[in-house]
């Protein structure tokens, strides 16, 4: 049984998609994975929303492009916690993705994550599913300590760089300034 659903409008979404996939799997989360379109496919989209937690689902990432009425939908139609993606496209690089997921009325919260932020939407699924699984909750701490880790060493090849001739002056740098 799944304990995620990670959905999308497209199957072209999955490029941006599939970090999500790769977060999950990180921590042994179990997902599926499926196209449930909003507009091509409403009665789909209602039927998984309606049936999610009844399948042991319980979080849903749901990534869309344009009018991105996928995350919002899925939200009004389950009582589970739903994490928008906002798929960027051609045109306006994802940000009318964005407001349309992070724009929901009262009653119908989506989390949304950031433009193509989809490792970041498996990250907070994981979250969600570690306040009740403290093996999850230790998975994490180790993953955020990991972050620390990554931070310390580059700043350690950075703080050693230095410039052979010393500081350059404002004549000698090539920007001028």
């Amino acid at each position: 049984m799944s304990a995620v659903g990670l959905i999308m409008g497209s199957d072209s979404d999955w490029p941006v998609m599939s970090a999500a996939a790769e977060a999950l799997a990180e921590f042994d989360v179990s997902y599926e994975v499926g196209v449930v379109s909003a507009h091509r496919t409403p009665q789909k989209m209602l039927a998984y929303a309606e049936t999610a937690a009844g399948r042991g689902l319980r979080v849903i990432i749901a990534g869309a492009g344009g009018a991105a009425h996928l995350p919002g939908m899925v939200a009004s139609a389950t009582p589970l916690p739903v994490i928008g993606v906002p798929v960027p496209l051609k045109y306006l690089d994802g940000l009318d993705s964005l407001l349309s997921i992070v724009q929901m009325p009262a009653g119908v919260p989506v989390a949304t994550v950031s433009i193509g932020g989809a490792r970041n939407a498996g990250l907070l699924a994981v979250r969600i599913l570690a306040a009740g699984d403290p093996a999850l909750q230790a998975k994490m701490a180790a993953y955020q300590e990991s972050l620390k880790d990554l931070v310390e060493e580059k700043h350690s090849k950075l703080a050693s760089r230095r410039v052979a001739s010393g500081p350059r002056s404002a004549a000698t740098r090539e920007d001028g300034a």
